[in-house]
């Protein structure tokens, strides 16, 4: 007789607080690994209650989101519905253009819809017989120590507890879940909001659906204390985000009635107006949304509770990045999962502590971005310099990644790539002075400038980050 088979290890049920685009791909990932998940979700089904308001700017894809996509399978289905973007296109205030190539080699970030990304993770997750999703679904609050949640359903007012074992924070900016942890001790954390919001606008689609501006590139109108941007639609519209200080002569408190609009818009973007028939009504029906930078630390609590996404580091948008590092946050704790099973405490304490410094280097690139796509892409001496740039990563690629490319075109981790792009800077602050024109980058004493530089470069001990 066969003794009794010993009983299946049992792998544990997760539970996930937000089905945004992180929590939605995580609850991939963890479901991939064999865990059962449950979401739950404040808002109602997105895939049923249309646009969500507020939420419909368009998002830069790159690397890091290729990757984590293809983690789970899903990266070509994407690019199927996103737009590649080769260069930033300058739009000055008379309509003349300059341009500024993103990486080497036609390499592109992608314009993605932020809602349809979403809702293709959503489709997803809800086919996998291991992700239950459970929408209308408010958290009142956490008990960290009892691991029980305190739940009210949006519909009904019905108000419930759910115990759960490990509990993934992926609820946005204003995480339930996170202020519950702040309520723990020594839990650090800061929230700073820039003077600007943003409000989205729309570049209608040309006649028969044609992209009435370059299709195949972000647009940047600078204009010194503000900007607006416009990434493509597949059905030949724009999105646009204007960036405004809130007050001020030229802000959105200077502009109360539909006149005023028409006539800032004439004075400040005037190619842009005739491409925007319902510019009046949307400015004023869309609301302003607000730019905010979060830290906190710790990211865990024990082994049971993890943040991950904005929850943990949200970061105003101007590198195009706060999506790509919330699903690189997937791709790091899969790997971690990967390599310690589940181990949660090592699993969340080396996550914490890996990720923690990126974040940071990353919402200073935000804001450093900010500074520049404002200010200086407008600049032709500025652009002069990223030309330079150019040609010294083409000529020395071993030793020279910009530090566009090494945050958007690689995986290197973002205080490494942000020392890397401090060092850099130094570098070029020193070497334009003797550059007037492209055309001095091939005299000899400026190759010889360069490569003493880089040498110079070579022989200094690598920055903590």
């Amino acid at each position: 007789m066969l003794p009794p088979s010993a009983p299946a290890a049992q792998t544990p049920s997760l539970t996930i607080m937000g089905a945004g685009l992180v929590g939605s791909l995580l609850s991939l990932y963890l479901a991939q690994r064999g865990h059962e998940v449950t979401i739950y979700e404040r808002r109602a089904d997105l895939r049923k209650a249309g646009s969500v308001e507020g939420r419909s700017i368009n998002l830069a894809l790159s690397d890091r989101g290729w990757r984590a996509l293809e983690g789970v399978g899903i990266g070509e289905e994407i690019r199927r519905v996103g737009i590649p973007m080769y260069r930033r296109v300058m739009h000055d205030q008379q309509g003349q253009l300059s341009f500024q190539p993103y990486g080497q080699d036609n390499q592109a970030i992608y314009s993605v819809s932020r809602a349809g990304l979403n809702r293709t993770l959503l489709d997803l997750a809800e086919q996998n017989p291991r992700i239950q999703l459970r929408f209308n679904e408010q958290c009142l609050g956490i008990d960290l120590r009892a691991n029980h949640l305190e739940l009210r359903d949006t519909l009904t007012g019905a108000q419930h507890t759910v115990p759960f074992q490990q509990l993934f924070g992926t609820d946005g900016a204003f995480s339930a879940v996170r202020g519950a942890m702040q309520r723990t001790d020594r839990f650090n954390y800061s929230q700073s909001y820039l003077e600007y919001g943003y409000k989205e606008l729309t570049i209608e689609a040309g006649p028969g659906g044609e992209w009435p501006l370059e299709k195949n590139a972000l647009h940047i109108w600078p204009r010194g204390q503000y900007l607006m941007i416009a990434l493509p639609n597949l059905d030949g519209s724009f999105n646009c985000t204007l960036f405004f200080p809130y007050e001020g002569a030229h802000s959105f408190a200077a502009l109360q009635t539909a006149a005023q609009v028409q006539a800032f818009f004439e004075e400040i973007f005037p190619d842009a107006l005739p491409l925007m028939p319902d510019l009046r009504e949307e400015f004023f029906q869309n609301p302003v949304g607000s730019l905010v930078t979060v830290r906190c630390f710790p990211w865990a609590f024990d082994d049971n509770v993890l943040l991950l996404g904005d929850a943990s580091h949200a970061i105003v948008p101007f590198y195009g990045q706060g999506m790509n590092a919330g699903f690189e946050d997937c791709t790091v704790l899969n790997e971690l999962l990967e390599h310690h099973g589940n181990d949660w405490s090592t699993v969340f304490e080396q996550f914490q502590r890996q990720r923690k410094p990126d974040a940071d280097a990353m919402a200073e690139l935000a804001l450093y971005n900010f500074e520049e796509m404002r200010d200086r892409v407008a600049d032709p001496r500025f652009l002069l310099q990223k030309k330079i740039e150019s040609k010294i990563a083409a000529q020395y690629p071993g030793q020279w990644l910009s530090l566009y490319s090494q945050v958007t075109f690689s995986h290197i981790p973002y205080a490494e790539a942000w020392a890397n792009g401090q060092r850099q800077e130094q570098i070029m602050r020193r070497l334009m002075p003797h550059i007037q024109a492209e055309a001095d980058f091939a005299k000899p004493a400026v190759q010889t400038l360069i490569r003493n530089e880089l040498a110079q470069q070579e022989r200094q001990p690598p920055s903590e980050g």
